[in-house]
C-alpha cells in the first residue's frame, strides 16, 4: 500500500484566504486539515498590506506553530503549506511558503505537485544568471517571472506558467493581493470556498468544513484567478486544457470526507471496493481494511458480496503515515509499530484483507503475516487499484520502474512472496467504472500513468538539458 513508503512525490497541502481579521489563525485550522498530505514540514506567509511576513519549520504543524507565533502573524490575507518531500532535500530551506524580496515587493509562493522540467529550467536560468538559495522546483516559478520581462505581477506569473510543465496547484501572494493557478491538466486538486466575505483556497474541501466556510467552485485546468478586495479575477493563462487528475487522490490521497471534483472520495473508494468485489469475489469469513484509507474499499467489496465487514486491524493513531516517513529504516519500523490485528476477530476465520494499492510489498507482506499470528486460516488479498507499473513524476515519490514490486514481478510471484492464499488487483476499467467521473474522454478525465504508462505529458527526464524546449536557448 502507499502507507508502506516514502515513495510516490505527492503529498503536499495547500491553503489560502483573503480578507479576514485572523487570517494566520484560519490557515493554522486549514493546515491542520492538510496536515495528512504532508508532515515534513509546515509553513504560513501573510500581509498586513504593507509587508508580508513568514514564519516555518520543519515538522508538524503543532511542532511549528503556537498562540504566541500566530499572534505576531497578523494580516487579513495568508498561504499556507504542509509538506511532504518531492523535489528537493527534506530540510529547512526548502520549506514552503517560499519567499521572495526585491525593490518592487515581495512574493511569496507554495506549490503542491512536481514541474517535470523544473532541471531544465534550471539550468538554463543559472546559465543567464540567476542564483538559486533552494532545490525545490517551486523556487524556479519565482525567478521565471523576475526574469519575464513584463511590469504586471500578474503578467510576469502568467509567463512563468507557459513555461513550466507538470502538476502544480499554485498560491501566490503579495501584499495587496492573491493569485492562485491550476496547471493545464488539474492533476492535482484545488478548490475555492467563502468564509463569510473572505475568500479561502484549499487542496481539499474537507479544510472548509473545518473552518466552517462553503465551497465555491473548482479551480479549473490552465486557470489563473487573482483574488483582491474587489472579489475573484479569473484568467486563462493555457488556451489548450485536458483535466487528467491523479486518480490516486480518489485511491488513497484525498480525505474520505473530502470532494474532488464533487465526487465524495468515501463514496469513490466504496464503489472501487463493489467493483472489486463484481471483479474477484472469493468466499471468506470476514472483510478488513487496512486503516485508513482502505476501510472504504473494504465496506464497499462486503456490501457487494454480503461477506461481513470487520475490524480486523487497528491502526496506532499516535504512529504517523509510514507513507510519509523519510527514511526505509523508518518507514520499516513504523509499519511494525503502527498496526495490529485484532485475534477475536480473525482466528480461526477466512479473511479479506482489502488494501488500496501496493507499491513495494513490504508492508503489505508483513499485515498478512500479523494476520496469520493471529489465527487467520487464509488470506486473501484485494487491491482496489490495478498494479502500479510506471513511475510518477508528478508529485508521486516513485521515480524508477525498480522501485514498483508489480513491474518486475508477476501477481502469483508477488501473493507468494507476501505469503497470501490470493491476490487480485482491480482493473483499469474498473477503476474509472468504480470512480465513477461523468467524463467521455477515454481516460475519464484521469490521469492513469502509474497504471498503464500513458502521460498527460512531455516527460523531461534530469539528464537531459532540452533548453531549446524550454526558454529558447542553445
Amino acid at each position: 500500500m502507499f502507507g508502506e513508503i516514502k515513495g510516490l512525490n505527492e503529498e503536499c497541502g495547500v491553503f489560502g484566504i483573503w480578507g479576514h481579521v485572523d487570517a494566520a489563525q484560519i490557515t493554522y485550522y486549514g493546515l491542520h486539515s492538510l496536515q495528512h498530505r504532508g508532515q515534513e514540514g509546515a509553513g504560513i506567509v501573510v500581509t498586513d498590506r504593507e509587508k508580508l511576513s513568514i514564519h516555518k519549520g520543519m515538522g508538524l504543524v503543532n511542532d511549528v506553530f503556537n498562540q504566541d507565533i500566530l499572534d505576531r502573524l497578523k494580516g487579513t490575507g495568508a498561504i499556507g503549506h504542509t509538506r511532504y518531500t518531492t523535489a528537493g532535500a527534506s530540510d529547512f530551506v526548502n520549506c514552503q511558503p517560499l519567499q521572495f524580496n526585491s525593490q518592487s515587493g515581495s512574493l511569496a509562493l507554495a506549490h503542491n505537485g512536481n514541474i517535470v522540467n523544473a532541471t531544465a529550467l534550471k539550468h538554463q536560468l543559472e546559465y543567464q544568471g540567476s542564483i538559486f538559495q533552494t532545490t525545490s522546483d517551486t523556487e524556479v516559478i519565482a525567478h521565471l517571472m523576475k526574469r519575464s520581462g513584463y511590469p504586471d505581477l500578474k503578467d510576469s506569473l502568467k509567463n512563468a506558467l507557459t513555461m513550466v510543465k507538470g502538476a502544480y496547484a499554485l498560491v501566490c501572494l503579495v501584499e495587496d493581493k492573491m493569485f492562485v493557478a491550476l496547471d493545464p491538466n488539474g492533476l492535482r486538486p484545488l478548490s475555492i470556498g467563502k468564509l463569510g466575505d473572505a475568500y479561502v483556497v484549499s487542496s481539499e474541501t474537507c479544510a472548509f468544513d473545518i473552518i466552517g466556510a462553503t465551497f465555491e467552485r473548482e479551480v479549473q485546468p490552465g486557470e489563473l484567478i487573482t483574488i483582491d478586495d474587489d472579489g475573484l479575477h479569473i484568467d486563462v493563462f493555457s488556451p489548450s486544457t485536458k483535466r487528467t487528475i491523479c486518480s490516486m487522490e480518489y485511491v488513497y490521497f484525498a480525505r474520505p470526507d473530502s470532494d474532488v471534483e464533487q465526487i465524495n472520495v468515501h463514496y469513490a473508494r466504496k464503489n472501487l471496493g463493489k467493483q472489486l468485489a463484481k471483479e474477484a469475489p472469493i468466499e471468506a469469513d470476514v472483510v478488513t481494511g487496512v486503516p485508513d484509507s482502505s476501510i472504504s474499499a473494504a465496506i464497499g467489496f462486503a456490501e457487494e458480496t454480503g461477506i461481513p465487514y470487520e475490524l480486523g486491524l487497528i491502526k496506532n493513531r499516535y504512529i504517523n503515515r509510514t507513507f510519509i516517513q523519510p527514511s526505509q529504516a523508518l518507514r520499516e519500523q513504523g509499519v511494525k509499530m503502527k498496526l495490529s490485528a485484532v485475534r477475536g476477530v480473525v482466528a480461526g476465520k477466512r479473511v479479506v484483507m482489502i488494501d488500496d494499492s501496493i507499491v513495494r510489498g513490504t508492508t503489505s507482506r508483513r499485515i498478512v503475516g500479523l494476520l496469520r499470528e493471529a489465527g487467520a486460516t487464509e488470506v486473501h488479498v484485494r487491491i482496489s487499484s490495478p498494479p502500479i507499473i510506471n513511475p510518477c513524476f508528478y508529485g508521486i515519490d516513485t521515480s524508477t520502474k525498480g522501485e514498483l514490486i508489480a513491474s518486475v514481478k508477476t501477481t502469483e510471484e508477488i501473493r507468494e512472496e507476501m505469503g497470501a492464499d490470493s491476490l487480485t488487483y482491480l482493473s483499469v476499467e474498473g477503476l474509472k467504472t468504480g470512480i465513477g467521473r461523468p467524463d467521455t474522454t477515454e481516460n475519464c478525465g484521469q490521469c492513469l500513468a502509474c497504471f498503464t504508462g500513458q502521460y498527460p505529458t512531455e516527460i523531461y527526464p534530469e539528464t537531459d538539458h532540452p533548453y531549446d524546449k524550454v526558454l529558447g536557448g542553445k
